[in-house]
């Protein structure tokens, strides 16, 4: 049998705590002063630096959607080496451009 992801699983168990959660994050997004692209760059680099691995490769997605080029989102990642070192890039690099490179526009 297949893994369900998290987001299954979660919208199965417990959908008021995730539409509260989903609601907190869409309110975060919108009074971020960001735009979306530069939002989830960012979002996708800590991510990645913390070992969020799922969600590099979802954010990468995202990213791609609202404009992002490859080149922003390697850079994106590749930033993390300044606070982390090589382990998100090392992690998190081919992930995240896999990622892209397969998300559809």
């Amino acid at each position: 049998m297949a893994e369900k992801n998290f987001f299954e699983v979660w919208s199965k168990e417990s959908p008021e705590t995730m539409k509260g959660f989903m609601d907190f994050t869409g309110g975060l997004m919108k009074n971020s002063g960001l735009d979306e692209k530069t939002f989830q760059l960012i979002y996708m680099a800590i991510q990645a630096s913390r070992g969020g691995l799922g969600s590099v490769a979802a954010h990468a997605g995202f990213a791609k959607k609202a404009g992002a080029t490859r080149d922003e989102v390697k850079g994106a990642i590749l930033l993390t080496l300044m606070t982390n070192g090589i382990n998100g890039v090392s992690d998190a690099l081919a992930l995240a451009l896999d990622s892209y490179d397969n998300t559809p526009v």
